[in-house]
């Protein structure tokens, strides 16, 4: 009995150390992938979920992989979610694991996990921004979520400290604006630390987009138009392209 344990703990172990060498053959990596597949326990899928963590140097199998590791877990359902909380809340690249997430979990359970992930990437300085950004950028895209779940949970991250942070905020909430974002995207928008002419465009061309009334924050926005929004006017309180 005791020796039946050790054979499944040495069997997972060589099954964890082939499957996250990112120097072998792919057709290696992928016989240990579905070793740990095949094995379904939460630390197996933890360690095949890790499959995400690097990158192999050929592209296209390097993305077939992935892909595959997406799909076996997806078929899998309900049972990948112990390790897959496990994983999104200690990666910092978590893009197709989002993926999986969408598919395998009910809308308050996912929307639960993400508040999670956000709680622990409060805005403000961070060496490596790629989980907010990935989060961001996946709620932009998740249709699971209305416009006021997606502004509510984005708008903090106007006010990064990090400029591709702020316009991956900025692009989330362009796929479905509401009116309770315009005061944070104005706000954002005529900041006097703003530098990144390239945000206060996209934000203006939001706004534009969608016909959003600017609301008090009018003024503001006009004594931009003849610099970083000269491309824009004001009409009856809302932002327009010249044409």
């Amino acid at each position: 009995m005791v020796f039946g344990l050790f054979s499944k703990e040495a069997k997972l172990a060589r099954l964890i150390k082939k499957a996250g060498n990112q120097l072998s053959q792919s057709p290696d990596r992928h016989s240990a992938m579905e070793g740990l597949l095949n094995l379904g326990s939460d630390e197996a899928l933890y360690h095949l979920l890790r499959r995400f963590t690097f990158n192999y140097s050929k592209t296209l199998e390097d993305e077939q992989e992935k892909e595959w590791v997406v799909d076996a877990m997806t078929a899998k359902g309900d049972a990948v979610m112990p390790a897959l909380e496990r994983y999104l809340k200690s990666a910092s690249n978590i893009a197709y694991a989002l993926r999986i997430l969408e598919r395998v979990a009910e809308r308050k359970q996912i929307l639960d996990i993400v508040d999670q992930l956000l709680a622990d990437e409060d805005p403000g300085y961070t060496r490596d921004t790629t989980k907010r950004t990935q989060l961001l950028h996946w709620l932009g895209e998740w249709s699971g979520a209305d416009g006021s779940e997606v502004a509510r949970r984005v708008i903090p991250y106007l006010q990064d400290f990090d400029e591709n942070t702020r316009y991956t905020a900025v692009e989330a909430l362009s796929a479905r604006p509401v009116p309770e974002a315009v005061a944070p995207l104005v706000a954002a928008m005529v900041r006097p630390k703003e530098e990144a002419t390239r945000l206060r465009v996209r934000i203006a061309e939001l706004l534009a987009d969608a016909g959003l009334d600017l609301g008090e924050g009018e003024a503001e926005v006009a004594a931009l138009l003849d610099t970083a929004l000269s491309d824009f006017s004001i009409q009856q309180a809302k932002l327009v392209r010249k044409q």
